[in-house]
């Protein structure tokens, strides 16, 4: 028989119920590491994202925050640890960066949705293709884009492409949202429409949200809490516990000053930290 002091059975106590809280979680990983020979992108991570909560993923470039989405896609391999996403891999939907989109592509909008079904509509009986065109109708209709789904996507706005990617994510029925700075290169009432439609599908489903950003402040108000990946280093908190002046410095390891302003997070310090306005770095990975 083994005998257990208080302080075992408070670590059993604590693994067993970490271990429960990954069984609950969206998505739990534990111990996690990434690494590309020497470089660690990051180590030890441990992150539980509830269904329906939101997570903004924050930090400069090559902090490996593109390289978590990755992970999570199935697409890259952890160098160490456990990850484990509800569902599978068939259960998470993905939106993309806006990108620009050849003006003389003739897919239609609902042809793109589609994709996030199966990739394509040959091989299906009558009632495949029915059930399959009620669902793309049904993701068009929830981010309002009814009434451009027959039009070609080349011929279409930044900010129309980009809600028929969230539509595309959101077809499948996703119990994980992965989102890749899914804002970029949107102006501000269309970064407002993208993110509403995010936050609204999380509100209504009970999905789980991780946003990569080089912005947080569209997103402040919808987040529940952040992860900053900063050269290896990380923290995992709410937006008031991560987004301050002794963290951020803690994490870049120089001088750096949170400020708010009307209800925004502004960083401002070392020119690494910031770009040309001072919230924070863009990222690539």
């Amino acid at each position: 028989m083994t005998v257990r002091g208080e302080a075992d059975r408070g670590e059993a106590d604590r693994g067993e119920a970490d271990l429960a809280a990954g069984a609950r979680a969206a998505v739990a990983l534990r111990g996690a590491r990434l690494a590309y020979g020497d470089r660690v992108l990051w180590d030890g991570l441990d992150l539980d994202v509830a269904p329906g909560e939101f997570v903004a993923v924050l930090g400069p470039n090559g902090s490996g925050k593109t390289s978590l989405i990755r992970v999570l896609l199935g697409l890259q391999p952890l160098s160490a640890g456990t990850v484990r996403v509800a569902g599978g891999n068939r259960r998470i939907g993905y939106v993309p960066q806006q990108r620009a989109v050849d003006t003389t592509l003739t897919l239609r909008g609902r042809d793109l949705v589609g994709f996030g079904l199966d990739g394509h509509g040959w091989g299906l009986g009558l009632r495949g293709r029915r059930e399959r065109r009620e669902k793309v109708d049904a993701a068009l209709a929830a981010v309002g884009a009814t009434r451009y789904g027959d039009d070609p996507v080349g011929l279409l706005s930044g900010g129309e492409q980009q809600r028929l990617r969230v539509a595309q994510a959101l077809v499948g029925d996703p119990e994980v949202l992965l989102c890749d700075e899914p804002l970029l290169s949107l102006d501000l009432a269309n970064q407002r429409v993208v993110s509403d439609l995010i936050d609204a599908r999380r509100r209504a489903a009970g999905t789980a949200v991780l946003f990569v950003t080089h912005e947080i402040n569209p997103v402040l108000p919808l987040v529940d809490r952040v992860l900053y990946l900063v050269e290896g280093r990380f923290r995992v908190g709410t937006p008031d516990e991560v987004m301050n002046s002794r963290v951020l410095t803690e994490l870049y390891r120089t001088n750096v000053e949170v400020v708010r302003v009307r209800g925004q997070v502004h960083v401002v310090g070392a020119q690494h930290v910031c770009e040309d306005e001072p919230h924070h770095v863009a990222d690539e990975g």
